[in-house]
């Protein structure tokens, strides 16, 4: 791709958000923030629970850069599971946006990508958690 093919996909994911907006009844919600620059991406993610798929949106101000990466992250992970969000690499998303502009641009392009991750890594920590309070619970004489 050459750098105006790069430069116009960003416009159009900037001018037309996927999976934008706040999700109903999610079970994350989590704000990034780059201070340098003042942008701010907001990750909603809901999971269906035992492993399967998790649904994710997004809202957030600021640069060009950082809200179509933001929309570019809800595509590439959009219906993956936690396992796969944690395992997953930037470097697809960096390659989407463009070498020079990725690198150039670095801590905003991977603002979303990097609050997706802690996003789902504190919806695995709190799923395992109601795990081990549901065992707990279930078994509280140790009968089982």
């Amino acid at each position: 791709m050459d750098r105006q093919a790069y430069i116009d996909q960003i416009i159009d994911h900037f001018e037309h958000p996927r999976h934008f907006g706040a999700l109903a009844d999610p079970d994350v919600v989590l704000t990034g923030n780059n201070p340098a620059c003042g942008d701010v991406v907001i990750v909603y993610l809901r999971s269906s629970g035992n492993g399967g798929a998790v649904t994710m949106s997004y809202e957030g101000q600021g640069c060009t850069i950082s809200q179509a990466a933001a929309s570019m992250v809800m595509e590439m992970l959009q219906g993956v599971t936690l396992a796969q969000i944690d395992a997953a690499s930037v470097e697809p998303l960096l390659t989407k946006l463009g070498p020079d502009i990725a690198s150039a641009r670095q801590r905003c392009a991977t603002l979303a990508f990097n609050t997706m991750k802690h996003a789902a890594r504190a919806l695995k920590n709190r799923q395992s958690e109601s795990l081990q309070t549901f065992e707990v619970s279930k078994d509280p004489e140790g009968l089982l």
